[in-house]
């Protein structure tokens, strides 16, 4: 009897699965996923924020500030005080127009956030938000 000659009998038998394509679609999904990625930035110090009936999310570009219960001014989690806030506020918004928003303590007095609301506006942010929680 004849044996029969398999057309794969030149080429060698593979039980392996070549996962070069699947690596590579892996790391271009992770480079997608780093560069859509949004990071918001926060101001690095805690802060009792007070109440609040009508508080809404804002967006998540914008600039944080921090007063904390010992009247400190942070802004990256260094910090500035009240005179380093207009220069921060001014080179921010001339590259990008976006909101501020002030995460003061609730025990802050309101001329200290007075005096930061209006070094934000003097350096030329159209919006100026207080942090609460809703």
């Amino acid at each position: 009897m004849k044996k029969r000659r398999s057309i794969l009998d030149g080429e060698s038998e593979s039980d392996e699965i070549n996962i070069s394509p699947l690596i590579d679609m892996v790391f271009i999904l992770l480079i997608f996923f780093i560069v859509t990625t949004v990071f918001v930035e926060e101001t690095g110090v805690d802060v009792n924020k007070p109440q609040a009936a009508s508080a809404a999310d804002l967006d998540k570009n914008s600039i944080l500030i921090a007063i904390t219960d010992k009247s400190k001014v942070v802004y990256g989690g260094k910090e500035v005080g009240i005179s380093g806030v207009r220069s921060i506020v001014r080179q921010l918004v001339s590259k990008e127009q976006m909101p501020v928003i002030i995460q003061a303590d609730k025990t802050v007095s309101i001329d200290l956030y007075t005096r930061v609301h209006d070094e934000c506006k003097l350096a030329g942010a159209n919006t100026v938000n207080l942090a609460t929680e809703g």
